[in-house]
């Protein structure tokens, strides 16, 4: 395996050079000797080539992941796929029009059509078992028949529940309609390598796409790819990213996302053929034993539904934690475990003793309470119109009936419960209440519409 920036940044470690250079802590083996790879964490040298404008190993790197994932161009993001999505909404608001978007799309879609001024048409997606589903070729053909200033399609796909949209058919419409057609395929970057699965990887299709490396892939958090796979997409992609990608990325970073495509590259057909046996075996097992989960994963997810056996969601993934068992997140009703192909098949064994023993538990029965689902508010004013408009906050029983002015959602996993435009339901507001973390709600107040005079 031929590793170029891991290469470059280990040549230059070994020099024992002078470091007149940033980062600050200078590799310190006195000062900074908790961070064991420090001597690797540089600056941009003659020998560690730069991002902005890569011609040696950076150049090198990006060229051979672009080849291996079928790209014409793959860019390293070290600010995680946050930079890719914004660089693919900028590619838009150069072509201009709309975006088309599925409702659950990560918030930095949202944000990116906020910060430059792209109008976001939403696909009401159906659902499966209290799970918003992808949106199909017939609902984005709908969308595009009704509002032909619709430029692009962005879709959010595989999601949090291993749900993946239909590309190839998603591909045909958008061909047909002469628009271009984007993947937010940060859950799903690991299916390049899939032999069984690699029709589910979003660049077989889509004319550009976002890998977060990061989230299923042996690479450093923060690691992601943007892919452009139509050549005419370059400048103003290169443009986007010399506007959205830090000056000062990480290159422990930037090699591990290398690291990450060429390890699956020779053995991830391996690697994810054991864990997705493994997993498939817990499946089995925990449907013999009547133990409820979501079924429409395709991708390494198993979302184990709580509520059918009457336990809260929330105490079930504290109770796991205190048996040393974390998982991505709980939705009120799911709790979701996350596999990627460098899961130990051991660990499956320890999740579903944990599992069982949490579902045994008498303190727990009767437990859970309704969650109120994707209380999707009525569209009162555009995305942008809503963002121009004076606002004020309100707390957030007060904020029933209400427009929002900002988005608000929950995070993980990070989409709004409400958009910017749309009224505010009294489910809505309960989910926001209810939730841990959440963004767009400050102290128990939202930002909604200020209606009469100015403010």
């Amino acid at each position: 395996m031929k590793l170029h920036i891991y290469g470059a940044l280990l040549a230059y470690k070994k020099r024992r050079s002078a470091r007149f250079h940033m980062p600050g802590h200078k590799a310190s083996r006195r000062w900074f000797r908790l961070f064991r790879d420090a001597a690797l964490d540089v600056t941009e040298l003659s020998a560690t080539d730069c991002l902005e404008n890569p011609d040696g190993a950076i150049a090198e790197a990006q060229a051979d992941i672009a080849r291996l994932l079928g790209a014409r161009r793959s860019y390293i993001l070290t600010d995680g796929a946050t930079a890719g999505v914004f660089a693919l909404l900028y590619i838009v608001r150069k072509r201009g029009g709309k975006v088309l978007v599925s409702r659950n799309s990560h918030k930095s879609v949202y944000n990116a059509c906020a910060l430059l001024g792209v109008e976001p048409v939403i696909v009401q997606n159906t659902e499966r078992d209290g799970v918003l589903l992808p949106p199909t070729s017939a609902d984005i053909e709908t969308a595009l028949r009704k509002d032909a200033q619709i430029g692009a399609v962005l879709l959010t796909s595989p999601d949090y529940f291993g749900n993946v949209a239909n590309y190839e058919a998603i591909s045909k419409v958008c061909r047909r309609y002469e628009k271009l057609f984007f993947v937010d395929g940060s859950h799903g970057a690991y299916l390049c390598f899939d032999p069984d699965e690699s029709g589910l990887y979003a660049g077989r299709f889509a004319d550009a796409w976002v890998d977060s490396s990061h989230k299923t892939m042996p690479t450093l958090t923060q690691g992601a790819l943007l892919n452009v796979g139509d050549e005419s997409l370059v400048p103003a992609a290169e443009e986007a990213l010399d506007i959205f990608r830090t000056t000062s990325p990480s290159y422990p970073i930037m090699a591990s996302v290398e690291y990450g495509v060429k390890l699956l590259e020779e053995q991830g057909a391996d690697l994810i053929d054991v864990v997705k046996r493994e997993l498939a075996l817990l499946k089995a097992r925990f449907k013999k034993r009547g133990i409820a989960f979501y079924g429409g994963s395709r991708t390494l997810v198993l979302a184990v539904d709580f509520a059918q056996a009457g336990v809260s969601a929330q105490a079930a993934q504290e109770e796991l934690e205190r048996r040393g068992i974390f998982a991505e997140l709980n939705d009120g009703r799911y709790v979701l475990f996350y596999f990627s192909p460098l899961t130990p098949p051991r660990q499956l064994a320890r999740l579903e003793r944990g599992v069982r023993a949490v579902l045994r538990m008498r303190a727990l029965k009767g437990s859970f309470t309704r969650t109120h689902g994707y209380a999707s508010g009525v569209k009162k004013f555009g995305y942008l119109t809503a963002f121009s408009l004076p606002a004020e906050t309100v707390p957030l029983e007060e904020a029933v009936g209400r427009v929002a002015a900002r988005n608000a959602g929950i995070t993980p996993p990070c989409y709004p419960v409400v958009v910017a435009g749309e009224q505010i339901t009294e489910e809505a507001a309960k989910e926001l209440a209810g939730a841990r973390h959440t963004f767009g709600v400050a102290d128990g107040k939202i930002s909604v519409i200020h209606i009469g005079g100015r403010k």
